[in-house]
């Protein structure tokens, strides 16, 4: 069993253990996706999924498990990607919001980056050159910050929320917008 298939058998089994289903707590997840709905994504975002996250949403789940309230179920997530795309904020491509933290705050996947790097989009900043940090350097790094409880956003992480958070700012937004 190769590093990808340990991660997304340990996301899975935390999925299955606490899951936050569609609705609360406790409740099933959605079954997981069929091709079919991964070509349709990457059809609207004009570049294929990484591999890790398209692996996420058909071995694992539409979306309901993972940090915070979990990931967003495909469909919402791009429907979150288009709305922004139109919006004042110069989105950039390709660019997937993955995860809603709250306070109009999301974590994102850089689709066209070779380790799926996490982004976090602040709009809270009012500035869109200032919304955008990275979060982490990839999406299986920032799964295993969740698994393990060391990412910024674990309750049980010593650089949460009491803690004065420097992310890093997202050097390439200016040239993908």
């Amino acid at each position: 069993m190769n590093e990808t298939e340990q991660l997304l058998e340990q996301v899975a089994a935390r999925a299955r253990h606490c899951a936050h289903g569609p609705g609360r707590p406790g409740e099933p997840l959605p079954a997981p996706l069929g091709a079919e709905e991964i070509a349709r994504a990457e059809d609207i975002l004009g570049v294929a999924l990484p591999p890790l996250l398209g692996q996420l949403y058909t071995c694992v789940a539409d979306g309901g498990f993972g940090p915070e309230r979990g990931l967003l179920p495909l469909r919402q997530a791009l429907a979150a990607y288009q709305a922004r795309r139109a919006s004042g904020w110069r989105w950039p491509e390709a660019v997937l919001p993955v995860a809603d933290l709250g306070c109009a705050v999301y974590a994102c996947v850089d689709c066209r980056s070779a380790t799926a790097q996490v982004l976090l989009f602040d709009p809270n900043t009012g500035e869109p050159d200032l919304a955008w940090s990275v979060d982490a350097p990839s999406l299986a790094g920032w799964l295993r910050g969740w698994l393990d409880g060391t990412a910024w956003f674990c309750e049980e992480s010593a650089l949460g929320q009491d803690h004065d958070l420097e992310l890093a700012p997202w050097p390439e937004f200016r040239s993908r917008i």
